[in-house]
Formats: C-alpha cells, structure tokens, sequence
C-alpha cells in the first residue's frame, strides 16, 4: 500500500464524529452561543462549515472582493450554504482594500495579506458582538507549509479541520455531502491572483501529503521520505525548506485542535 493510499484511509464517520464532538465541547466550555466562520466557496470551508453546522449554531460570513473573487466562487459559497443550513452573512470588503490601498506602500501579494486580515477582524468583530468563536478552516497541509496568512486565515478560536491532511478534507468532503464539484476543483486562494494553491506551491496535494506524512508523523529524513514515497527528491527538499521556513507562522497560529 503506497503512503497516499495510507493517507487515504481514515474513518470519515468516526473522523466526523470527533470533530463535531471537538466544536460543540469548545463551545460549551467557552460558554458561547455558536460559532463564525469564512465561507469561501472552496473545499476546506464547506467541510468546516458542514462539521460546524452539525455541532451548534454557525454563521458563515462570506466576504468577496469584487477585484479579485470570482461570481463561481460566490456561487459555490452560496450552494454550500444552503447544503449545509448555515446562517449567512455577505459583506464586500472591496472598498476597505481600496481604501487601505490608497494611503499605503504595497505590492499585489502583500495586499492579498490585507484582505486574509480583513477578513479575520471582520470575523471576531462578530464573535465579539455575538458571543461565538472563531473557527478557523486550513488544513494541517496548509499549516504544515505555511500556506496561509499569519494573523489572517491562519488566525481562529478553533480549527476543527487541522489535523486532517488536504486530500483526507476531500474524502471526508464527500462523506459529509459536499457538492461534487467543490470537492473535485482545485483549492485557490484567490488573494491576489487566480493561480490555484497547487500552482504557486509547485506541486501537486498527492505529492506534498505523503511528503508531509513522511516528514512531519514518521519523523523521515529526505532520503527516506523519496524512497517511501516515491517522489523526486528535489521535490522533497522543496517540501522540507516549506516546513521549515514557516514555523514562525504556526508558532503564532492559536487555533485549538483536535486531540
């Protein structure tokens, strides 16, 4: 059995029982009324959004910036909504970038940062107003490579998806009756540009999963994680220089997870 196919064989029932345990216990010891989360349309947020509307009450904010956000990505936010019940709120944060923009040094990439922090103040601007938690929607792929915004997308109360690798998020995706199509496209921040995760990362999630695995759970050198996994070994390192260039990054996530 290869590493992916190892990866792959998680108990989505009981891997979703757990995490619907984990939020409705963190909500309860929290004393708060429910959660908040960002809802974009991608597939890691309509599996948070899924688990998160089985546990307590959620509100799913969606907060498109008209620069940058596809009408498809607004779409398949809103089909997520209605599959999963949750509440919804949608706020176009397009002229707080703009405005941001106007008195302020920055380049296409940095202001993608700004809008994940928008974001992220937007969302425990509600749960302070509404006495919920944050529940943040990266997946322990993203985490483990730095691939989000530190005090943006990276920033929540708790994580309910983080220790689950991206291609597990797909196949628990379905277990949960995630629409089709949002479980077969390819994740895309759509911060700054229309590239998807895979593209500027350079590698496929088959490929950085198993390496991840290898690295991070078994403890691998390069060597050995190549020749367990199968995958060239420039790719490895590139994986390796990821992991290691972004622990400052997870050091100032605070998002509790799952035990």
């Amino acid at each position: 059995m290869s590493v992916l196919e190892s990866l792959l064989r998680i108990d989505c029932g009981s891997t979703a029982e757990s995490a619907v345990s984990f939020i409705s216990e963190s909500v309860k010891d929290a004393k708060a009324s429910g959660v908040v989360m960002g809802l974009s349309g991608g597939l890691d947020s309509a599996v948070c959004a899924a688990l998160c509307a089985r546990s307590c009450d959620t509100t799913a904010m969606m907060m498109p910036d008209s620069a940058v956000t596809p009408d498809s990505e607004m779409a398949d936010a809103r089909e997520v909504a209605r599959v999963t019940g949750v509440h919804t709120k949608v706020t176009d944060i397009g002229p707080i970038v703009a405005e941001f923009a106007k008195g302020v040094a920055h380049n296409d990439a940095s202001l993608g940062n700004v809008r994940a922090r928008i974001r992220m103040a937007m969302l425990y601007n509600h749960a302070n107003l509404e006495n919920v938690l944050v529940a943040g929607t990266s997946d322990k792929s993203e985490l483990l490579i730095g691939y989000f915004t530190k005090h943006g997308d990276g920033a929540s109360d708790i994580a309910p998806i983080a220790t689950l690798y991206k291609v597990q998020v797909r196949e628990m995706a379905g277990h949960l009756g995630i629409p089709r199509n949002i479980i077969d496209k390819k994740s895309a921040p759509y911060l700054s540009n229309a590239r998807t995760a895979e593209d500027e990362i350079g590698l496929t999630y088959e490929e950085i999963d198993p390496i991840l695995y290898c690295m991070v759970d078994r403890g691998m050198d390069d060597a050995g994680t190549s020749d367990s996994t199968g995958i060239d070994s420039t790719k490895v390192a590139h994986v390796r220089r990821l992991y290691e260039s972004s622990r400052h990054k997870r050091a100032g996530s605070a998002g509790a997870t799952m035990k």
